[in-house]
């Protein structure tokens, strides 16, 4: 929740008298630092379960998805169904199709420029 004209208190670090002081450029970092990669949980997808999803990402419809990997569009249900349970069993849910392109991307199933 944003909270319209709300600043977040910010902690103004003040040195103790006494304390030594680095000289800049010793120990000081100029800019941003480095972020590392998130690790997520695996959900340990099979390789139809991720091609499935691969097309449902690109598709409109999941008529169109059975269309192009042959399949019923029950499969197709199926196939979605236990991808999402999987990603919610391991605390990562994907109730949307938004979702499953998010999870997609954090996973590396698919990127940007694949969408």
């Amino acid at each position: 929740m944003v909270l319209i004209g709300h600043r977040p208190q910010v902690q103004a670090r003040v040195a103790m008298p006494g304390a030594a002081r680095a000289p800049i450029g010793q120990g000081r970092s100029r800019g941003p630092r480095p972020r590392s990669a998130p690790v997520y949980a695996a959900p340990g997808l099979t390789e139809r379960e991720i091609a499935v999803l691969e097309v449902w990402l690109v598709c409109d419809s999941k008529m169109e998805v059975g269309a192009r990997l042959h399949i019923a569009l029950g499969t197709v249900n199926t196939h979605l169904t236990r991808i999402r349970d999987k990603y919610s069993r391991v605390g990562r849910a994907a109730p949307t199709k938004a979702a499953l392109v998010a999870r997609a991307l954090q996973d590396g199933i698919v990127a940007l420029d694949d969408l």
